[in-house]
């Protein structure tokens, strides 16, 4: 027999109207995969006025968001207004009235879900959460359940598509990030204030709940070193190159021979002959590697109204199958198998380092002094023969440090009188 549960969606924005018209259009199709009929009962917008990129019936639209939790035949909730106050007291309205919960909201969940998911095993309630990471890959279902016999060694993740368009654009027109980013805001992929995306907190506030799954505990956003690519210059794209290596936004995610655990978002050398080195445009990828499976690859459009909305009636389908067969994990399992954060200063890699400096004799001593002081080792220098007026570009890679001591090295640097620029440092992917 047929079964039928009832929708609301709180919000009709970007994948709202996404999620509204693809299940009109694919409802059949997930009827006759799931056995379930999912109707739209109520839609609730700021204001019935506004313009809507979807044509859906008037009558479906309330003002209120919690005239959704109060329909008795609403069974599921889709969260999709955006922001964190508000959202949050809905989902817990919501929890606590035994409604299902679906949620795109990565910010939400990488600041609130500690609460979120203790309030929905409290009130033995499912909350699904597959469109707020990486769009329409299903990166979600397969750390949570794909990988459940697996301790995970890694996460390495290009989890924002418009940092990863602005750095494509530097690299194969090369342009500076400037022009870079204008162009990616005419074209729609950046907004009119892009902040999040190029500072790097959209990227980390992923890779927050992607650690948080893959380790058991609620990783605290303090404890992520989070830096943008705003810093990036058309210059650090040819030495990256010249040294066999690509710059690209990545979330790194990894636990140590401790079990304490790293969660760095920042701009990264990865070496050419990897892929997420060729992981261009909007595009987003994760390579996940697994003490049982070894490395494995997810690639895909992470963000955009449809590939969002795939998600989200994918989390529909699961959420069918909870309802009919109620389980006993809320969405998020946690366990005390790994220790805590690695404090952000411990973090270990090799470094790009790029100064600004005198171009006269003697230079490069005293650079390699006070590296050697803070027991630093160099692995490569590049200094360009040719050069415009100003200070010379010097560049060196950098042996394994932790990041505490190579930022203290790198002040001890700007400080020198033969430093005229403020140095760049950038992380090294070389064992990837």
């Amino acid at each position: 027999m047929k079964t039928e549960i009832g929708i609301g969606l709180a919000g009709f924005g970007t994948v709202g109207s996404g999620v509204y018209k693809n299940l009109a259009r694919n409802g059949a199709l997930m009827e006759e995969r799931t056995g379930v009929a999912f109707s739209v009962r109520r839609i609730a917008v700021k204001d019935l006025a506004e313009p809507r990129r979807v044509e859906a019936p008037d009558d479906l639209f309330v003002t209120r968001p919690d005239d959704l939790i109060a329909d008795p035949s609403i069974k599921i909730v889709v969260e999709l207004m955006g922001g964190i106050e508000f959202p949050l007291r809905f989902i817990r309205r919501a929890i606590e009235a035994g409604k299902t919960v679906i949620t795109a909201n990565k910010a939400l969940l990488a600041e609130h879900g500690k609460e979120i998911f203790e309030l929905a095993k409290e009130k033995n309630v499912a909350v699904f959460f597959e469109a707020a990471v990486a769009g329409g890959i299903p990166i979600i279902k397969a750390v949570r359940e794909g990988f459940v016999g697996n301790h995970f060694e890694s996460i390495h993740g290009i989890l924002n598509g418009t940092s990863n368009y602005i750095l494509t654009r530097m690299t194969d027109a090369g342009m500076d990030f400037a022009p870079a980013l204008e162009e990616a805001q005419k074209l729609g992929y950046a907004e009119a204030d892009p902040a999040l995306d190029v500072n790097g907190w959209d990227a980390a506030h992923k890779a927050i709940i992607l650690a948080s799954l893959a380790y058991g505990f609620w990783v605290d956003p303090s404890s992520v070193l989070v830096e943008g690519i705003e810093k990036i210059s058309a210059s650090d794209i040819r030495f990256a190159d010249e040294l066999g290596y690509r710059i690209k936004l990545v979330a790194t995610i990894k636990a140590d021979a401790d079990g304490e655990i790293e969660v760095r978002v920042a701009p990264t050398l990865i070496p050419k002959s990897h892929v997420l080195a060729s992981v261009n445009g909007v595009f987003n990828a994760v390579a996940v590697r697994g003490d049982v499976v070894g490395e494995t690859l997810f690639y895909g459009r992470g963000a955009g109204q449809d590939p969002t909305a795939s998600a989200v009636l994918g989390d529909l389908a699961e959420a069918a199958i909870a309802l009919a067969s109620p389980r006993g994990s809320c969405g998020f399992a946690s366990h005390d198998l790994y220790g805590a954060c690695k404090p952000v200063a411990g973090s270990i890699s090799k470094f790009y380092l790029r100064l600004g400096v005198e171009d006269r004799p003697g230079v490069l001593a005293q650079i390699a002094g006070a590296l050697g002081a803070a027991e630093i080792g160099i692995l490569s220098v590049i200094q360009p023969e040719s050069h415009a007026e100003g200070p010379v570009p010097l560049v060196l890679t950098l042996h394994d440090a932790p990041y505490g001591k190579m930022q203290t090295a790198a002040a001890t640097l700007a400080a020198l009188p033969c430093v005229k620029t403020e140095p760049l440092l950038l992380h090294m992917e070389s064992s990837l």
